[in-house]
């Protein structure tokens, strides 16, 4: 499974991009606002990658940070948002915005997004209400927020909470206990043993 793609931006249309790698390009289909950051033909970009596959098509969603990433699953999962109206809703929000939106029941900011009605918006809010709360959002001066603490964004930590986010605990423990591993271990740490270390601490 590709996770991340680190390449020169080769071409991009209305909503997707071809990130060439040592001279093999990979098409990522993205949000708008994921197009903007990656910039223009010929700089050098990082995509955090979601792959997706179907029995008639299989493809790389594009995101410009992990926390995206961990946004784009969330809203996938709810009953009637696929990938083209949870890159529509990434487009029209940033990941901030729809974080708020989702904890205070804003559908209709949601609502905003093109191809999003009042019914699905109120269903995204009111599925994911609860999650928002502990989500990670990329704030200003590079740091990834969440209600339960705060970890170095481009750090192994933000790959650490997703990690123990898939084995079961709440994003507001997953988050506290890695910021609670990054503190004892340092932003150093390697992914392995930073996992390990937290784990502990959101068991305990």
């Amino acid at each position: 499974m590709i996770a991340k793609l680190t390449g020169i931006l080769d071409d991009f249309g209305p909503d997707w991009a071809v990130i060439d790698v040592n001279g093999v390009g990979y098409m990522v289909f993205c949000s708008a606002r994921t197009l903007q950051a990656f910039g223009v033909r010929g700089d050098r970009v990082t995509a955090h990658t979601e792959m997706q596959v179907s029995e008639t098509d299989m493809r790389l969603i594009g995101f410009t940070s992990a926390g995206e990433r961990a946004w784009f699953r969330l809203l996938t999962h709810v009953q009637g948002v696929g990938s083209k109206v949870a890159l529509a809703i990434l487009s029209a929000l940033t990941v901030e915005e729809l974080q708020k939106a989702c904890a205070h029941g804003d559908a209709a900011m949601i609502a905003r997004a093109n191809g999003v009605g009042a019914k699905l918006a109120a269903r995204i809010v009111n599925e994911l209400k609860d999650k928002a709360g502990g989500m990670m959002f990329s704030a200003p001066g590079g740091v990834v927020v969440s209600s339960g603490g705060a970890v170095p964004e481009g750090n192994v930590g933000v790959d650490a909470v997703s990690a123990l986010q898939n084995l079961g605990f709440k994003p507001a423990v997953a988050t506290q206990a890695v910021a609670a591993a990054i503190e004892e271990m340092g932003e150093d740490a390697g992914l392995n043993a930073l996992i390990r270390v937290a784990l502990k601490k959101a068991a305990g």
